[in-house]
């Protein structure tokens, strides 16, 4: 059975930061794709003689012009990952800066946003000085987004099912925005899809095991996984796993 792995990078780096604890924890960035997907499809004995065929990694490049250090050691990742086989293909998207006007709001249990309100101890009055009750605060900040992973974790995923190049599919990712192309996979081949956060997965990506062809699985990346699926601290002489990675 050939399995094309299809991976969504900046889902899968901050749902795995989370499942570290936080930004600063050490010992899993230097990520050994292969090999992740080979611990993860290993589990599910749904899949006869699996075999990892096909990696995609699709990210964006970091601007070096905001962040020097950071797009330093993503460049050098991505020569690792190329070096030591971990990945057959690398698509990039790009980062966009933007400016943009939201409510002020915080996150419920599930991290959903709750709007905040004028209440005490800010309080907001009209011209007359009567309050206003459940005014809304609006606030312009400053965005960058990521754009096109998910697009090219789709096309990929498509093509590859166009070509015939696989015989199941896995899809790392929690991004709702996948949930029509991984349905229409589950009507060709089996689809593995993995959680890559501690959170909730996304509802849209649910499904039944038996749609379609059937045997399709879901699976939460665990500290255990990412720790345990580490590339080699040096590829070679010149790609060395940065330090605090």
């Amino acid at each position: 059975m050939r399995v094309g792995v299809y991976v969504d990078g900046f889902n899968l780096y901050y749902g795995a930061r989370r499942i570290m604890g936080g930004p600063g924890q050490p010992g899993w960035r230097w990520l050994d794709l292969r090999k992740l997907a080979q611990r993860v499809v290993g589990q599910h004995p749904e899949w006869t003689d699996p075999r990892i065929d096909r990696v995609v990694y699709c990210t964006a490049r970091i601007s070096g012009a905001d962040n020097p250090n950071g797009a330093g050691d993503q460049n050098l990742y991505l020569r690792a990952l190329i070096a030591a086989r971990a990945v057959d293909e690398i698509e990039l998207g790009v980062y966009v800066n933007r400016i943009a006007q939201n409510p002020l709001a915080t996150a419920d249990h599930r991290g959903r946003p709750v709007l905040a309100t004028s209440a005490w101890p800010v309080m907001v009055h009209d011209s007359q000085g009567q309050r206003v009750r459940d005014a809304r605060f609006m606030v312009s900040v400053a965005r960058r987004e990521e754009k096109g992973s998910d697009v090219n974790v789709a096309s990929h995923l498509l093509l590859d099912l166009l070509h015939r190049r696989i015989d199941a599919a896995v899809v790392i990712s929690n991004d709702s925005d996948l949930a029509f192309p991984i349905q229409k996979a589950r009507d060709i081949v089996p689809v593995g899809l993995v959680n890559p956060s501690p959170g909730y997965p996304a509802g849209k990506l649910n499904g039944s095991p038996t749609q379609g062809v059937g045997d399709h699985w879901w699976h939460r990346l665990s500290v255990a996984e990412l720790m345990g699926s580490q590339l080699p601290a040096a590829i070679d002489s010149s790609l060395h796993k940065p330090i605090g990675w």
